[in-house]
């Protein structure tokens, strides 16, 4: 698979219009932090851990690419981050973590652009998976959220 195809899925996956419909982006587009706060049930996640979750995990998939060091994440934690938190405001913090979702798959974009060719076929250190199965993974694990995502939005107007 080439670069080229790799950065048009995790594109198609993240916020271009592709045919399978609602992607990450759009899925959240317009969304008040009131909504993305909205449990189905306690101790269920929200659309907004959700959103934080799928920036951990763009963040862990460029580090594994470039052999990063962990510990770089912008948040204290990994995988989960419970959201919104107690203090600054609700609006305030959403858009600070959709800008952290977009940064994230920014840098992950770069990192996939930055790479030969030759390494889509090598593995990541401690990984079971070559760096092309973390990208496709990347873009699959996306729209897997963005699925979840239109379910809750949808419960939640019950």
């Amino acid at each position: 698979m080439t670069r080229d195809v790799l950065l048009r899925i995790l594109a198609e996956a993240y916020d271009r219009r592709s045919w399978h419909g609602t992607n990450l982006r759009g899925s959240i587009r317009g969304l008040t932090p009131d909504a993305a706060a909205w449990r189905p049930a306690p101790g269920r996640h929200n659309i907004w851990e959700l959103v934080v979750h799928a920036a951990y995990w763009k963040y862990a998939v460029r580090r594994r690419l470039l052999r990063e060091k962990r510990g770089s994440f912008p948040l204290d934690g990994s995988n989960w981050f419970a959201r919104p938190q107690a203090g600054e405001s609700r609006a305030a913090q959403w858009r600070r973590d959709l800008r952290l979702l977009a940064e994230q798959h920014r840098a992950l974009r770069e990192a996939v652009a930055g790479l030969p060719e030759t390494a889509w076929g090598r593995r990541a250190p401690r990984s079971a998976f070559d760096n092309q199965s973390l990208v496709t993974g990347a873009a699959a694990h996306d729209l897997y959220h963005a699925g979840q995502i239109q379910l809750l939005k949808r419960l939640r107007r019950r």
